[in-house]
């Protein structure tokens, strides 16, 4: 399984702008991160300075031994696949199988394989039943999922997803969570930038929050999201479970529903 470090990494445009500035992080196999952070906090840069999109204008992106300056994004792409945030950035095929297909048979596995990852990425996506339609004819929502399936088919050790609950309802988010739980059982690494506080919450153990281009804080969500300090330099909102447990007087550093429903029973109790 493959390993992923970001050392001292810098980004800048042509034109000297910089949008990110000494990144040190690391990856381990099987792993779920969030990178969290308002708009213009580096997170799309960092993610795609992983995949090779982008190369550092400092430091380097090592991914397994592979130093991503010395290999082209195709190449990167068998072991770190991105889902851009965007799915018609993404999609050029007139079938949704055609779409799938596309990864693994043009890194040339063998037609078994190819037919086993598509069905599997598809199966694991609830899109199959799709599998024949153009998905230009197809929600917003169900779009997201085509581009993941697209990406997942190629077996990459590391998944990159770029807002995917976004556009997604209760259904949607529920097999995003089993997706995760899935990729977490062949230890495959996923790295997820989002908005939603509370996917964050439910999925994420570690949590990495950007500011200003630079690393704020790398932990786990009870030191984020009960640290004012962090809060008010990435100018994030805590969940709405912590919030409300904020002003209901709770002490507990409480982010989960039933966390929050049995702190109010045992206060009731008192």
């Amino acid at each position: 399984m493959t390993e992923l470090h970001m050392n001292n990494v810098s980004f800048s445009y042509p034109d000297g702008t910089k949008a990110l500035e000494n990144l040190t992080l690391s990856f381990a196999p099987g792993e779920r991160v969030a990178i969290i952070g308002q708009n213009g906090a580096g997170k799309t840069t960092a993610v795609k300075l992983m995949n090779g999109l982008l190369k550092p204008s400092e430091g380097n992106v090592l991914v397994e031994d592979w130093d991503t300056k010395d290999y082209t994004t195709a190449k990167i792409s068998r072991k770190v696949g991105y889902v851009f945030q965007n799915p018609d950035d993404q999609i050029f095929h007139n079938d949704v199988e055609s779409e799938v297909r596309f990864g693994p048979k043009n890194m040339g596995f063998e037609p078994e394989r190819v037919d086993e990852l598509t069905n599997w990425a598809m199966e694991l996506c609830g899109i199959s039943e799709f599998a024949d339609e153009n998905p230009y004819n197809l929600p917003y929502s169900v779009r997201k999922f085509v581009t993941i399936a697209s990406v997942l088919a190629m077996d990459s050790d590391i998944i990159i997803l770029d807002e995917p609950t976004a556009g997604q309802d209760k259904v949607g988010i529920q097999v995003l969570s089993n997706l995760l739980d899935v990729l977490s059982e062949k230890q495959k690494s996923v790295v997820t930038i989002t908005h939603d506080m509370e996917f964050v919450t439910e999925h994420f153990e570690r949590i990495v929050v950007m500011a200003n281009r630079k690393l704020v804080i790398d932990g786990d969500a009870q030191h984020i999201f009960y640290n004012e300090d962090v809060l008010a330099q990435s100018m994030l909102k805590p969940p709405a479970v912590a919030q409300m447990a904020k002003q209901l007087g709770l002490s507990l550093e409480i982010l989960s529903k039933n966390e929050l429903l049995k702190s109010i029973l045992a206060q009731q109790k008192k």
